[in-house]
């Protein structure tokens, strides 16, 4: 009687690898972070939000509890709680059109900040979300990006780190659309050109068809050419909307970075307006008003 032949050994499967993360090399040990990290570039969930989950317990690591600050590799297979989940479900974004005089995070030199605009009577009554607002959403909701106490436009308020992580994180570059009035002084660079006048400074500017006599050389070093703070800055979108206005479209965000970059090359800004971020617009909210972003938007 023959032998019979020995059985096959189950085939194990890997769980697959998430879009965009590298294989280990082979031979080698693969790459660890810690869990927090590895969950937020999963788009789970922010890094403060991953913390709180697995102090709670609602995380696991190929099966098992997490730990806190427990290193894991991009082949570990990460499950989280319906508890989690549920909790995240209720987070909202708010989209507000700040006005001048309102800082963007918290109070300073005695201006409010913004979110205090964010009450019943300042709903935008044709926004028709379908959320009911409560005090619990005011919660942890914050700015999600600056908007200089002197310019108005839509501003981000959010509880969800994802959305956070999205529009502010290291490695964004959500684009950011801005409408800029502006009045042209002139610079040293800019007066040896043939066309421009022998003097124009902050007594007598030009404040209409500025379009007219801006230097086209100048209107490129705005699209790529500036530094600020000893760094280069990324290219812009810069073009005219109307003699008197550029329309910018940034990917940064540095501290008033528009109105620097305006007078690195002559021009004065006199107004500044957000309009859009990736693909959400300010649309037509009132200024001082706000809306709930709808579960369909997506920036």
């Amino acid at each position: 009687m023959k032998d019979s032949p020995p059985p096959e050994k189950p085939t194990l499967r890997r769980a697959p690898r998430p879009e965009g993360v590298p294989a280990p090399k082979p031979g080698g040990a693969a790459a660890t972070s810690r869990i927090n990290k590895r969950m937020a570039e999963l788009g789970l969930c922010s890094r403060r939000e991953a913390d709180a989950w697995v102090e709670n317990g609602w995380v696991k690591v190929n099966g098992k509890t997490a730990e806190m600050g427990q290193q894991v590799t991009p082949s570990d297979r990460i499950e989280v709680d319906k508890q989690a989940q549920n909790q995240q479900a209720t987070q909202v974004t708010i989209l507000l059109n700040k006005p001048i005089g309102y800082v963007s995070g918290q109070a300073e030199d005695g201006h409010e900040p913004a979110v205090v605009l964010v009450q019943p009577q300042n709903r935008w009554r044709d926004d028709n979300a379908r959320f009911f607002f409560n005090g619990a959403q005011l919660r942890g909701l914050a700015p999600a990006g600056r908007l200089d106490i002197d310019s108005t436009g839509l501003l981000v308020l959010t509880q969800d780190g994802r959305v956070a992580r999205q529009l502010i994180g290291e490695d964004s570059v959500m684009e950011k659309e801005y409408l800029v009035r502006v009045v042209y002084l002139g610079t040293p660079a800019a007066a040896a050109a043939p066309t421009q006048l022998t003097r124009i400074d902050d007594d007598d500017p030009i404040s209409t068809n500025v379009q007219a006599v801006f230097p086209a050389a100048m209107l490129a070093k705005l699209r790529h050419g500036l530094s600020l703070d000893g760094q280069a800055l990324k290219p812009a979108k810069v073009d005219w909307e109307n003699p008197e206005q550029l329309r910018f479209v940034l990917t940064e965000g540095k501290k008033r970075q528009i109105r620097r970059m305006c007078e690195l090359v002559g021009l004065k800004v006199v107004g500044l307006k957000r309009v859009r971020i990736g693909r959400v617009m300010l649309g037509q909210l009132p200024v001082g008003q706000w809306r709930y972003l709808a579960p369909h938007e997506k920036f």
